[in-house]
């Protein structure tokens, strides 16, 4: 709008009122933009920064805004500010960078109800001061030209990094209970860290019971 009202020669011609009017602004507006159409965005060295990010692997692509607010505080960007993760979703989301997975509304594993509760040891509190010390795990679904493929993987709750998984083409319990094996033989000093989980038939079954307890795990 600024331009069109304006002469070659830089002077304002015409009634602003009248300009604002037949756009519909406010000259509030119409002010406010003039003082901050040159201003640079605050935001900027973090955009740059997710951008970053999202180019270092193809994978990165699927992050959304906790992977991203995660990876953000692993990498400590020099002379960025990590904001809150409602901050970084609107960033994200103002520089293209939002994620819509396409995921089964109702989850993959299928509670039971029939089986005993187990006590929840982490009181909802995912978050953990030590590496190894607390830990979740679910099963994702992966969908691939010849079928899909099913991945079990643990998760430290210090800083979100994977400590083991396994793959299969099917979702039966064999498939976690490779899963607490592999994460043990990558880090021996996990034994003895709670592990978290939905209450799948998967987990609630007597042989991944038995497997957690081979391995020392607490199973919540």
């Amino acid at each position: 709008m600024f331009p069109a009202i304006k002469t070659e020669d830089g002077v304002v011609k015409g009634k602003i009122s009248f300009y604002c009017q037949m756009l519909k602004v406010t000259r509030q507006g119409f002010y406010k933009y003039l003082t901050d159409k040159d201003r640079s965005w605050k935001y900027q060295d973090l955009a740059d920064a997710m951008r970053a990010i999202a180019s270092e692997d193809e994978c990165n692509a699927t992050y959304g805004r906790i992977r991203m607010y995660q990876a953000l505080l692993l990498k400590q960007p020099e002379g960025i500010r990590i904001p809150s993760q409602r901050t970084v979703y609107c960033v994200m989301e103002k520089i293209g960078l939002i994620h819509l997975p396409k995921r089964k509304p109702n989850g993959i594993t299928k509670a039971d109800r029939e089986t005993r509760k187990s006590d929840d040891l982490l009181k909802r509190d995912f978050s953990s001061k030590e590496p190894l010390k607390k830990c979740v795990t679910d099963i994702t679904e992966i969908s691939a030209k010849d079928g899909k493929l099913y991945v079990s993987a643990i998760f430290d709750c210090f800083d979100a990094a994977v400590l083991g998984l396994a793959m299969d083409t099917s979702m039966k319990a064999a498939l976690c209970e490779r899963t607490p094996d592999n994460a043990v033989h990558a880090c021996p000093a996990l034994r003895g860290a709670v592990i978290h989980s939905d209450r799948g038939t998967q987990y609630t079954s007597e042989p991944i019971a038995g497997q957690l307890q081979n391995t020392a795990f607490f199973k919540v």
